[in-house]
């Protein structure tokens, strides 16, 4: 019973293996919700509104990627990164010893 993972955990297992896939999600998500939201206001012009959920999409982007970079980051200091590829590195190829 120890193997279950919670939702939580296996979302965010999702994320550190797909991190470009879920930045785009999130873009698309957000320039939508931004044209929708947009939209609804009235006395703008349509370059206007595009633009406005442009810059809203770009800010969300700017988030996602920091967000990112810090699981990265947290990931290669726990040093599970590491062991995750440490498998397919040989073992003493590299080694300074003569």
């Amino acid at each position: 019973m120890g193997d279950t993972k919670t939702t939580l955990q296996s979302a965010r297992e999702w994320v550190v293996e797909h991190k470009l896939r879920t930045v785009g999600s999130l873009w698309l998500s957000g320039i939508a919700g931004s044209i929708a939201y947009n939209w609804s206001q009235p006395g703008m012009k349509t370059s206007v509104k595009i633009i406005h959920a442009r810059l809203h999409a770009q800010a969300l982007t700017l988030a996602a990627l920091a967000g990112a970079a810090v699981v990265e980051y947290y990931d290669h200091k726990s040093g599970t990164k590491a062991d995750r590829y440490a498998k397919y590195l040989p073992a003493d190829s590299y080694s300074h010893k003569e």
